[in-house]
């Protein structure tokens, strides 16, 4: 019998043919890389004109201010992004009435809303200063999107689990915060890290608003005119910052899950071996 029941093992054809596949996959890959680099080298992108800025203190420390205000930008937007979240999931899962229909129309509202328009808005319209208009933007958005993804999670604990709860006296309250929560966190938490990615990467909007942000620096640098316009060599300095913070991101995620599936909340009981007991009075007897 196989090992896997998705599908057979591939035999000795079969093998040959994906080597085949994955040989021309790579070449073709390899092929695509080397006309890049062609193109960069053709047009002069690794001249020491257009990386010679980097070498510079003042440049360091402008990519290093922008780097801080981006994460800073971030933080805020992620605390209140994540509050909001559970605010509109509890509205929209509320017993009253009044409620459900306000949280509806505020996550529906604003989940179709793009963010740069709601940035723009606040900023023009109301003429708030950059980091706060953008991180209103921001938490609206991404808000109204983890509000659907708590209410989801939530909806997702089996329905014996809520009624159990309740058969056991508990309020709702409770059953929320200790019964159906802990166990729809584990589910969610990808896509809550996720959710977290798109609002670091959408902070990058803050230089249409003149926010001095990691991007609005480098375009500082790339527009440069003493510098040849060294707008690639920009580009391969923050766009690696920016996957790498990404990732740092994704690995966060990865981490609190091992951590709760470690905890001893959710680690198995080992149960002691079965021993013979007492025998209860009279259980020895025999009777006539």
């Amino acid at each position: 019998m196989t090992d896997t029941a998705l599908y057979d093992i591939p035999g000795p054809r079969a093998r040959r043919r994906h080597l085949v596949y994955g040989l021309a996959a790579t070449a073709v890959i390899l092929g695509i890389i080397a006309w890049v680099l062609y193109l960069l080298f053709d047009t002069h992108q690794f001249t020491a004109q257009k990386w010679r800025p980097f070498e510079y203190q003042g440049i360091q420390e402008m990519l290093l201010r922008g780097l801080g205000n981006t994460l800073k930008a971030f933080a805020y937007a992620a605390v209140l992004s994540l509050a909001l979240g559970g605010l509109l999931a509890a509205g929209r899962l509320s017993d009253h009435r009044i409620l459900r229909w306000i949280a509806t129309l505020f996550v529906e509202f604003f989940r179709a809303m793009p963010v740069l328009v709601m940035i723009f808005f606040v900023f023009v319209a109301l003429k708030v200063q950059p980091l706060p208009a953008l991180v209103t933007g921001l938490t609206l958005y991404n808000g109204s999107v983890l509000a659907e993804v708590f209410r989801s999670g939530v909806n997702s604990v089996d329905r014996g689990q809520r009624e159990a709860a309740y058969a056991l006296g508990m309020r709702k309250t409770q059953v929320m915060s200790h019964v159906l929560v802990p166990q729809a966190l584990r589910a969610m938490l990808p896509t809550i890290i996720s959710q977290l990615v798109v609002a670091l990467k959408d902070t990058s909007l803050g230089f249409l608003i003149t926010y001095e942000e990691f991007l609005h620096a480098g375009k500082l640098i790339a527009s440069n005119l003493d510098y040849g316009l060294p707008f690639i060599p920009v580009v391969m300095i923050i766009s690696p910052i920016y996957i790498g913070m990404c990732m740092l991101l994704s690995w966060l995620a990865t981490w609190v899950a091992e951590r709760q599936r470690r905890s001893l909340k959710t680690e198995a009981v080992e149960v002691a071996p079965a021993e013979p007991g007492t025998l209860l009075p009279g259980a020895g007897q025999i009777h006539p």
